[in-house]
C-alpha cells in the first residue's frame, strides 16, 4: 500500500488519574501493506498491560518478516496462535494460572483488500458512506449483567478462538479499531460523527463525556483510505510474461516488427495499420518479486503521467501479458543527434525549459525522472523547430529515494556517489550536464564509467568550448552543475525563472575565482579606497 494512500492516527488515555493504562496499540506502513493492532490488557490479570504490549509487538515484528509464501490469512492466524501459546505457557509456569491475558484486534490492508481478526471484545468498525458497520465479533457473554465477561482472549487458554474476516476496501473508507473503553461511552452514531476527525479527537471526545474521568482505559486507531493502491492491483493480475519474443509474433493484435533494444523486450509493433512501441516486463520478473514490482510501477507511471513532454502511453484493459503501449515517435535520440552536430543556443534553451517543466510536473506527484540524459530525450522536427520528448518511465522514482540506483554515472551529482537521496538538486545537476553536453559536445567532469570513483575538478567554462553561448546561459549551466550543493539551484522554479528571464541572471563564478575576474568594478573600487587610505596615512606620518 502506498504510504500516501492511507492516513493513520492512534491515541490512548489511561482511566481516571492513572499515568499508564493496560491498552497498547501500534501502526506500521510496510513496503506493500499497512498493519494496525489494538490490544486491551485484561485488568483483572496482573500482567494484562505487559500482555498487550507483547502481542502488539509480536504481530508487527512477525509481519515485517513473514514468509513470502504465506497468505495474509495464514500469517494473522499463525502469529496470534503462536503468541497465545507463548503467553499461556509463561503464565502457567510463573503464576500457575492465566495472568498474561489481553484482547487483540488486527487489521491489514494490502492493495484493495482488507484483512482483519480479533480475539476478545475490542472492536473493528468500518465507516462507508456514513454507515458504520462492526466487522469484528465480541467474545463476551450475552447474559444480562455479564456483558463485560470475556469468553475468550489471548493467553487465557491453550487454544484460542480467532474471529477472521476479509473485505474489499473503497476510496474514502474509514476504519476504527478501539478498546471497549471507547464504544462503552459512545453510541455508534457518535462514533460515526467523530471518527472522521481522527483518533485523538474521538478519544478526547469520549473523555469529555465523563468530565475527563474515564472509567476504563480508552484507545482508538483510525485508518482513512485516501486512495486504493493501484500498483498492488496491477501486480495481482494473472498476466503472462513471454519468455521469447521474435519478429512476427502477435500479442493481443499487436504484431512485432522490430526489436528496439538488445534484450528484445521493447519492440516496434503494428496494429490495424498504426505503429506503436510495446514494452514487455523483463524475463527476470517471473521469479524476482523486486523486478516485477519495478515493472508494475513503471506501467502505472506510464498510465497516469499524461503530459506533452512524454510519449502517449496506454495499458490495454484486455491484455493477456505484462506490457504497455507507447506512441511511436518519429525522431532520433539526442545522443545520436549530438554525434553529428551540437544544439544551437535557442534549441538548448528550449531543451532546458522542457526538462524543467517535465521535472516540475513530476514533483507534483512526489516523483523525479532519475535518469535525465541525451539517450532518454527524443528530438523531433516539427514546423522547422526542434521538439523534445522525454522517455524511460522505468527510471521514474519517488523523490528522496535512497535505495534507488537510477541514473547514469556521467550525469550523477557528486553526492549521489555517496548514497545521497535523489532530489531536485540532483536532478538539476543532470539537467545542467545535459545542457553542457548539448552545447559543447563534452562532459563538464569527463565521462564517468560504471563503478568508477570519480574526481570532480573545476570544469571548463562552456564559452571556452563554444563561443556562441551567451554569458547568462553559461552562468545558468555552471550554477546547475556546481559540486557545491550550497551554491547549486535550490529548486526547479529558480532555474526555470532564470532561463525565462536572461536579464535577471547574475554572473556565476567559482568561489575561488579572484575578485578581479568576478567583479572588476568592485576590485577597482576597493583598490581606490585602499589607496586613498594609504595616502592619508602617509600624509599624517610626514606632516608631523
Amino acid at each position: 500500500m502506498a504510504k500516501n494512500s492511507i492516513k493513520t492516527s492512534g491515541f490512548s488515555l489511561a482511566k481516571r488519574q492513572e499515568l499508564k493504562g493496560d491498552d497498547f496499540y501500534d501502526i506500521k506502513v510496510l513496503d506493500d501493506l499497512v498493519i494496525a493492532v489494538v490490544c486491551d490488557g485484561v485488568g483483572s490479570a496482573q500482567e494484562g498491560a505487559l500482555a498487550a504490549q507483547r502481542v502488539t509487538k509480536h504481530l508487527i515484528t512477525n509481519f515485517k518478516n513473514r514468509p513470502k509464501a504465506w497468505s495474509i490469512e495464514k500469517s494473522i492466524k499463525s502469529f496470534i496462535t503462536s503468541i497465545n501459546q507463548i503467553l499461556y505457557t509463561q503464565s502457567m509456569s510463573d503464576y500457575e494460572r492465566p495472568e498474561l491475558v489481553t484482547t487483540v484486534t488486527v487489521v491489514v490492508i494490502q492493495g484493495e483488500r482488507l484483512y482483519g481478526a480479533n480475539v476478545g471484545d475490542s472492536r473493528i468498525y468500518l465507516l462507508r458512506q456514513d454507515i458504520l458497520t462492526q466487522l469484528s465479533f465480541d467474545h463476551s457473554m450475552d447474559d444480562a449483567g455479564y456483558e463485560n465477561v470475556l469468553t475468550d482472549a489471548v493467553g487465557i487458554d491453550k487454544e484460542v478462538e480467532i474471529f477472521y474476516f476479509e473485505n474489499k476496501i473503497q476510496k474514502e473508507d474509514k476504519l476504527l479499531l478501539c478498546s471497549d473503553g471507547l464504544y462503552s461511552l459512545m453510541s455508534e452514531d457518535m462514533l460515526s460523527r467523530h471518527l472522521v476527525n481522527g483518533a485523538y479527537h474521538i478519544v478526547k471526545k469520549a473523555s469529555k463525556l465523563v468530565e475527563d474521568n474515564l472509567p476504563d482505559d480508552t484507545t482508538a486507531v483510525v485508518l482513512e483510505v485516501d486512495d486504493i493502491d493501484v500498483i498492488s492491483q496491477l501486480k495481482k493480475l494473472p498476466l503472462d510474461i513471454p519468455e521469447k519474443l521474435v519478429l512476427g509474433d502477435e500479442i493481443d493484435g499487436y504484431v512485432l516488427q522490430q526489436s528496439l533494444i538488445q534484450n528484445d523486450r521493447t519492440w516496434l509493433c503494428e496494429k490495424r495499420g498504426s505503429k506503436y512501441v510495446i514494452k514487455f516486463a523483463p524475463l527476470e520478473a517471473k521469479n524476482d518479486d523486486k523486478i516485477l514490482d519495478l515493472f508494475v510501477k513503471e506501467v502505472w507511471n506510464a498510465k497516469r503521467l499524461k503530459a506533452g513532454f512524454f510519449p502517449k502511453s496506454t495499458v490495454p484493459k484486455k491484455r493477456t501479458a505484462r506490457y504497455y503501449i507507447m506512441s511511436h515517435i518519429q525522431g532520433i535520440n539526442l545522443k545520436e543527434y549530438l554525434k553529428k552536430r551540437k544544439l544551437s543556443v535557442d534549441e538548448s534553451i528550449a531543451l532546458g525549459k522542457t526538462l524543467l517543466h517535465m521535472s516540475q510536473y513530476l514533483i507534483k506527484y512526489d516523483l523525479v525522472h532519475g535518469d535525465i540524459k541525451p539517450e532518454n530525450i527524443i528530438v523531433i522536427e516539427r514546423d522547422g523547430k526542434k521538439i523534445f520528448k522525454v522517455i524511460d518511465f522505468g527510471s521514474i522514482t519517488e523523490v528522496y529515494s535512497i535505495d534507488n540506483r537510477a541514473g547514469t554515472p556521467s550525469y550523477l551529482a557528486p553526492e549521489r556517489f555517496k548514497q545521497a537521496p535523489i532530489n531536485e538538486k540532483t536532478e538539476i545537476f543532470a539537467i545542467g550536464v545535459t545542457l553542457y553536453e548539448s552545447l559543447t559536445g563534452k562532459f563538464p567532469y569527463g565521462e564517468i564509467e560504471p563503478f568508477q570513483t570519480p574526481t570532480f575538478k573545476q570544469p571548463k567554462r562552456p564559452t571556452k568550448l563554444n563561443p556562441n553561448i551567451p554569458h547568462w546561459l553559461e552562468s545558468i549551466i555552471l550554477h546547475a552543475i556546481t559540486t557545491d550543493t550550497n551554491r547549486r539551484y535550490e529548486n526547479y522554479s529558480f532555474m526555470s525563472y532564470e532561463l525565462e528571464n536572461s536579464s535577471k541572471v547574475q554572473p556565476y563564478f567559482d568561489k575561488n575565482t579572484p575578485i578581479l575576474k568576478r567583479d572588476p568594478l568592485k576590485f577597482y573600487k576597493y583598490g581606490f579606497y585602499v589607496m586613498l587610505l594609504l595616502n592619508f596615512l602617509l600624509y599624517l606620518r610626514f606632516s608631523v
